[in-house]
């Protein structure tokens, strides 16, 4: 498993990042899978084996129960891996227990290093942006977790691009830590990020964590036009996945079936493969429902598209150019003609 480092930090972690969101123990998250301790265990010594050192959890992941269950699956391993994990969404009734006030940030990152059974976290990211607390408020709050040594890297997790440079310009206005890193989405489905967060991030030396490179599961080849929905899968029902053009997502799993043959892979390491070679991404988060997935997918770190079948996925895929970007092809033209 190659190592990456994470934006311009100097944090390497592998090319693949174990997702623990499917760790749900007995109470938690059971329309997802049904891994328990035992599962979480051999899942995460697999992972390790093979050279993954980067897990990827959340506070309101089942409850706490993927936190718990990742904690205690490392157990002695725990200084072989690098732990993300999350805090901003609603984890109580209170008040105070959701968003970035300075108030719940404390009070989750103290929760999830209890649940972690550790004392730091390697990353810790903003799961959203709250647009109801001051941003000094939360960056503050993080920048003091820093040096009191419970949090070593910074990051975020959907944002916006202009958001994340006003949070960049912020801490370096105050001498305080900058993310290194920013987690979004981002699949053969779902390019989004293409306009704006990547050239931000590259700009910038933060390092892309991606998450949903399966599009929650549809690009692993089960959902197919015009035949019946599968049952017992993580798509319920046609209208259960992520937001995106269908027509394109059904013409790119028919070219992605097409390069997965020719390597005898699955159209999910493909998928998880294309994601990994685009430019400006550090890591590349995935899930597993048992250990025969989690090895499958691992797979992916270590294959080769040539420069044809990329192109092949990159047209089959690609959104139209938003403006202003296709304003400023209009522009580039003219100068290269000058």
């Amino acid at each position: 498993m190659k190592r990456r480092f994470l934006g311009n930090s100097g944090l390497e972690v592998s090319s693949l990042c174990f997702g623990a969101m499917m760790f749900v123990g007995d109470s938690g998250w059971r329309h997802l899978s049904a891994l328990g301790p035992a599962d979480a265990k051999g899942m995460v010594n697999i992972a390790l084996d093979s050279g993954v050192n980067f897990f990827d959890t959340a506070d309101i992941y089942s409850g706490g129960a993927s936190e718990s269950l990742l904690g205690d699956a490392l157990g002695s391993r725990r200084k072989e891996a690098i732990i993300a994990t999350k805090v901003g969404f609603r984890t109580g009734e209170g008040t105070h227990d959701v968003g970035l006030s300075r108030q719940h940030v404390l009070e989750a990152c103290h929760a999830s290093l209890r649940r972690l059974h550790t004392d730091y976290i390697d990353l810790y990211l903003l799961h959203t942006y709250d647009p109801m607390v001051p941003l000094e408020e939360t960056l503050r709050a993080l920048e003091d977790l820093v040096h009191e040594g419970k949090i070593r890297y910074l990051g975020c997790s959907n944002f916006m691009a202009w958001y994340l440079m006003k949070a960049l310009a912020v801490a370096d206005s105050r001498g305080w830590s900058r993310f290194v890193a920013l987690q979004s989405l981002y699949a053969l489905t779902n390019r989004d990020i293409e306009t704006e967060i990547i050239p931000a991030c590259i700009d910038q030396g933060v390092g892309i964590m991606v998450w949903g490179p399966l599009a929650g599961g549809f690009l692993t080849g089960k959902y197919r036009k015009n035949q019946p929905w599968p049952g017992g899968t993580r798509i319920a029902s046609p209208s259960d996945h992520l937001p995106f053009d269908e027509d394109r997502a059904y013409r790119t799993l028919e070219v992605l079936d097409g390069i997965a043959c020719e390597h005898r892979a699955t159209i999910a390491q493909i998928a998880l493969r294309w994601v990994l070679d685009q430019r400006g991404v550090s890591s590349v988060v995935f899930g597993a429902r048992n250990r025969e997935q989690l090895t499958e997918n691992l797979r992916a770190a270590e294959m080769h598209l040539t420069a044809e079948e990329l192109g092949a996925l990159d047209a089959v895929s690609k959104p139209p150019r938003p403006y202003p970007l296709w304003h400023y092809d209009v522009f580039n033209k003219e100068r290269v003609h000058d």
